[in-house]
C-alpha cells in the first residue's frame, strides 16, 4: 500500500531546470531521498546555508536540475526563511520548483533515534522526544506548503526509493548504472568493486614482441586475446551472469554495480575483456561507464612528464 500523499501534481517543464527542496523532521529519510534524487540525475546539495542557495543556482556550471536538502540543522534555518526561499524560486520563469516533505510518526522517529543512539538536533541535551515534538511544530507551516508529501513511517529504504523515483525520476523508473573496469593484480583489487573476474588464464600478448607496448584498445591485441580457445566461452558465461544478475540488482534498488576484469599488468587481457563486456551490456540498453585503471595511471604519468 502506497505511503505517499500527493498534495498537488508536480508539473515538470522539460525546458526548465527542476529544483526540488527536500525537507522534513530529522530521521524521516531526507539523506536517503537525496541519494535517490542524485541517482536520478539531480545535483544533490545538503545543508547549504539558505541565504547562499539563490546565488549558487545563478552561478556558472549549474545547468543540471538540483535537489536541495534543508532541515533544522541548516545554518540560518527558520520557517520563514524556507517559505521565502520557496516563494523566491517559484517566481522565477526559468525554474520548476517542488517541495518534497518527508514526514514520519513521532513514535517511529523516537525508535529510530533510540536504535542509532543519535542526539536529536533540537533536543538541547534532553530526551529525543522533546526535540522531535519541537521540530514538528516548527516545520508545520512548511509541511502545509508541500507539493509532494511522503510518510516514511512504514517504508524501508527500497520502498522510499520507489516512492521518490515515481515522482522525480524522468520517467518514474529506477536506473542502474554499471561500471566496468580493468586492473592489474600487481597493484591490488579496485576499491568497492562488486564482481571480479580473473583473466590471467588467457594467452598473454605481453609475450608477443610486436604487441608488448600496445594495449587492449588496439584491435591487434583484442584479436590476439580472442584467438584463445577459452575466450569466447569465458566471455559468454560472464555476460550471461550479468544478464541474470543486473535485473535482480536493479529490482533490489541498487543504483550502481561495478564489474572488474584483472590480469597481470592490467594492460592487455583485462582491457580487452572489459571493453567487450561493456559494449555488450550497452547494446542491451544498460547505462555503462568504463575505466582502465592502469592505462589511466600511465596517461597521468605521461601528462606530468
Amino acid at each position: 500500500m502506497s505511503q505517499s500523499l500527493p498534495l498537488s501534481e508536480p508539473s515538470p517543464a522539460p525546458s526548465k531546470r527542476r529544483i526540488v527542496l527536500v525537507t522534513g523532521p530529522s530521521g524521516a529519510g531526507r539523506s536517503s531521498a537525496l541519494k535517490v534524487l542524485e541517482d536520478a540525475g539531480f545535483e544533490a546539495i545538503d545543508n547549504l546555508p539558505i541565504g547562499l542557495l539563490p546565488a549558487l543556482l545563478d552561478g556558472a556550471g549549474w545547468e543540471r536540475s538540483v535537489a536541495l536538502g534543508i532541515d533544522a540543522r541548516t545554518r540560518d534555518f527558520s520557517t520563514d526563511a524556507v517559505l521565502d526561499l520557496l516563494s523566491q524560486l517559484s517566481a522565477r520563469d526559468d525554474l520548476t520548483v517542488d517541495l518534497l516533505y518527508l514526514d514520519c510518526a513521532p513514535d517511529v522517529l523516537l525508535r529510530r533515534f533510540s536504535e542509532t543512539r543519535r542526539r536529536h538536533p533540537l533536543a538541547s541535551g534532553g530526551p529525543p522526544l522533546a526535540g522531535i515534538e519541537r521540530e514538528q511544530q516548527l516545520l508545520h507551516p512548511v509541511r502545509a506548503r508541500a507539493d509532494v508529501l511522503i510518510d516514511t513511517s512504514n517504508l524501508n529504504v527500497h520502498e522510499l526509493r520507489t516512492e521518490v523515483e515515481g515522482w522525480f525520476s524522468p520517467d518514474g523508473q529506477h536506473y542502474l548504472t554499471v561500471s566496468v573496469q580493468s586492473f592489474s593484480y600487481k597493484r591490488g583489487l579496485p576499491r568497492s568493486v562488486d564482481m571480479v573476474y580473473d583473466c590471467r588464464f588467457l594467452r598473454n600478448p605481453y609475450w608477443e614482441p610486436s604487441l608488448r607496448s600496445a594495449n587492449g584498445l588496439d584491435p591487434r591485441v583484442a584479436a590476439y586475446v580472442g584467438q584463445d580457445s577459452r575466450f569466447t566461452a569465458f566471455a559468454d558465461q560472464v555476460f550471461g551472469l550479468s544478464e541474470l544478475l543486473l535485473p535482480a540488482y536493479k529490482q533490489e534498488g541498487k543504483s550502481n554495480i561495478s564489474i572488474a576484469f584483472g590480469c597481470t599488468g592490467g594492460q592487455h587481457r583485462s582491457v580487452t575483456l572489459a571493453e567487450e563486456h561493456a559494449k555488450r551490456l550497452a547494446q542491451l540498453g544498460w547505462q555503462v561507464s568504463i575505466r582502465h585503471r592502469e592505462l589511466d595511471r600511465q596517461n597521468e604519468v605521461k601528462a606530468q612528464t
